[in-house]
């Protein structure tokens, strides 16, 4: 049993790949490339001391349904270009080949902002003893913020890797700052898995 895991959040192709659907719609998430950087150190560091890495996606329907108002209209520009813009079985959904699970690892699909809403994510965290979350991932303020409340609420304590997140700009010292205040620990992901790893 671990008490400590990898949590990354929707490091996707559309999100992230030049090629992906914001890239190509001229709303590519700025400096992304230290942020995939950090993502592979911390996920590398955390299978090499044993510790589980799970991952989520974002993955709606084509033109995004499921999704709010707010998001259909902030994506419009985007699902211009790239319809099937992260939908199901798409390559713009799967996750960077430079960061993809290795087989066993934990893949949660989700169509909503927090990656315990409606999925097995708390179910399979505590099947593994898992108390402590290390957080990295796409949007900081949006879907890694709503899963960091989220996991504290489910009373996992939890730590956001500050240099492997990205926002757009304006948004992620914000978010940063928010979620250090109340909801978790926040530092470069070297500072916080030696730690994680010496107490598995």
């Amino acid at each position: 049993m671990t008490s400590t895991a990898v949590l990354i959040i929707d490091m996707q192709n559309g999100f992230l790949h030049p090629d992906g659907s914001l890239a190509r719609a001229g709303m590519g998430l700025p400096d992304v490339e230290p942020v995939v950087e950090a993502a592979g150190n911390l996920i590398a560091s955390a299978r090499g001391a044993g510790l589980p890495v799970f991952y989520s996606r974002q993955v709606i329907s084509e033109g995004g349904p499921e999704m709010s108002a707010g998001w259909r209209a902030a994506a419009a520009p985007i699902l211009a270009v790239e319809p099937r813009m992260l939908t199901h079985g798409s390559w713009d959904a799967e996750v960077l080949d430079r960061l993809a699970p290795e087989p066993g690892e934990v893949v949660v699909d989700k169509d909503r902002y927090d990656a315990f809403l409606h999925t097995s994510l708390e179910e399979d965290l505590r099947a593994l003893g898992v108390t402590n979350l290390v957080v990295a991932g796409v949007l900081t303020n949006v879907c890694v913020e709503s899963t960091v409340r989220s996991g504290l609420e489910r009373r996992f304590d939890v730590a956001v890797a500050s240099d492997a997140t990205a926002a757009y700009d304006g948004f992620l010292a914000p978010s940063l700052a928010s979620m250090q205040a109340l909801y978790a620990t926040v530092a470069p992901w070297s500072e916080l898995l030696p730690v994680s790893a010496g107490n598995r």
